[in-house]
């Protein structure tokens, strides 16, 4: 495969992003951590698997899940959310399956996959979506960690590259936490928003899928 340097960055514009959420106080840290701890694991097979196969051919599929994800987060998008979600036994079952999931395909495609982690943090708590974000970034910052760890090891990161994304991941990052603030006091407009990256992502995989064939 080639050199990957989008973990890195995910990881560590995760970390500012989170530090940001933290501050505002929209991290569910108990469920984020359980979460996250699921998704260690998943992402290190994950990523295994994706230095023996070339995981960028199976792009067009993983865009395909996307859209889906994409399409009944818009189905969902009136629903209000529990801001008061706790962890609890209920929870616990599916935080580390969908966890575990998460992390996988996350590894696998050398990815941050916060678009994955955040309507799973909701289908496992029922909670809110700016706290489902906030929340996601302690999965993203984990599993990027994992999967570059694992990639360096190998020898198949491209530094100078990473280091790219990083600088433009920072400066987004501030206008992104007051940006999902602000449209969170605007019933569904938050969940609207993050459904619409989810398909344009999803489009330019299935784009940059094809130009492999």
């Amino acid at each position: 495969m080639d050199e990957e340097p989008a973990s890195e960055a995910s990881a560590l514009n995760a970390a500012t992003n989170l530090a940001m959420h933290a501050r505002a106080g929209t991290v569910k840290w108990r469920c984020a951590t359980v979460f996250a701890a699921a998704g260690i694991a998943g992402a290190f097979v994950g990523s295994s698997l994706g230095k023996m196969m070339d995981g960028q051919r199976l792009l067009a599929l993983f865009a395909v899940l996307m859209i889906v994800v994409g399409a009944l987060m818009l189905r969902d998008r009136g629903r209000v959310g529990d801001p008061g979600v706790r962890l609890s036994h209920e929870n616990l079952p599916r935080l580390l399956g969908l966890g575990a999931i998460a992390g996988a395909l996350s590894g696998f495609f050398g990815i941050g996959g916060g678009f994955l982690i955040v309507p799973a943090l909701i289908l496992a708590t029922g909670m809110q979506t700016l706290n489902a974000v906030g929340s996601s970034l302690v999965s993203v910052t984990a599993f990027g960690l994992t999967t570059a760890s694992n990639y360096a090891w190998s020898g198949l990161v491209d530094w100078p590259l990473a280091g790219l994304f990083v600088v433009g991941g920072l400066l987004g990052s501030l206008l992104g936490v007051r940006s999902a603030k602000a449209l969170a006091g605007r019933k569904g407009m938050l969940t609207i928003v993050f459904a619409i990256l989810i398909f344009a992502i999803a489009l330019y995989m299935l784009a940059r899928s094809l130009a492999l064939f």
